[in-house]
């Protein structure tokens, strides 16, 4: 089970506070069990800082601690310190990431049967779509939503979500696709014909979970073998 522990603080020396915490990292290179850092200063009280650490496990985290760096650290951090910390140690009961589920929602509602979303709580008015198939970027949620609505015309689909990555405000999706064709698509006439695709989509997000950029790479020409447009030969 995942484990956070909260290190709350006051202190009017944070910037040899913050120095501190880098020759930790150093220090303790190859050997600290923590997977994930967050220090937050309070806008009420500028003294007041939030230490978020988070380990794979408590009995990780009672690794960390053993640790002779961490120990000669934390009595040094004690000294820069307007008061003695305080500590909270929590089990994750819960861990929503949520970006990556707004991701996999967007997935989920292009493919979804019947009028397809406006995508308002979900998509920036602004939005920006990064496709090599098309000639021109994408630009707008409208904009967007048309594209999907060609996609839709022309086949029944469904995406697996394969892999996903998550770092800062962007999130890298690995999937795959399956259709059946039922109209037709670039000129294609409908065949009927059955027709997977593999790709990778990175969004970006915005602060309130919009998604606001789009890069996508797929298997585009396999797509269209398939469909009978290209021969093989010419792959």
């Amino acid at each position: 089970m995942t484990f956070v522990q909260l290190i709350d603080c006051k202190t009017s020396r944070f910037d040899e506070m913050n120095r501190l915490m880098d020759a930790w990292v150093e220090q303790t290179r190859g050997k600290r069990t923590a997977t994930h850092n967050v220090i937050g200063k309070d806008r009420s009280d500028a003294s007041h800082f939030v230490e978020i650490v988070e380990f794979p496990s408590y009995e990780e985290a009672m690794r960390n601690s053993n640790l002779p760096e961490t120990d000669r650290i934390f009595r040094q951090l004690v000294e820069l310190c307007d008061e003695m910390p305080t500590f909270t140690d929590l089990d994750v009961v819960r861990d929503e990431q949520l970006y990556t589920a707004n991701a996999r929602r967007l997935f989920e509602l292009i493919a979804t049967e019947g009028e397809l979303p406006q995508f308002d709580d979900l998509i920036a008015e602004n939005y920006h779509d990064h496709d090599p198939a098309n000639a021109q970027d994408t630009i707008g949620r409208d904009a967007i939503r048309r594209e999907m609505e060609m996609w839709r015309g022309a086949f029944d689909f469904a995406f697996t979500v394969e892999d996903q990555i998550a770092q800062n405000d962007r999130v890298c999706t690995r999937w795959s696709w399956n259709g059946t064709q039922k109209g037709e698509f670039l000129g294609i006439p409908n065949s009927g014909a059955k027709v997977t695709m593999d790709g990778v989509t990175i969004l970006r997000f915005q602060e309130d979970g919009k998604i606001v950029e789009g890069w996508w790479e797929y298997d585009r020409l396999g797509l269209m073998q398939q469909l009978g447009a290209l021969d093989p030969l010419e792959l």
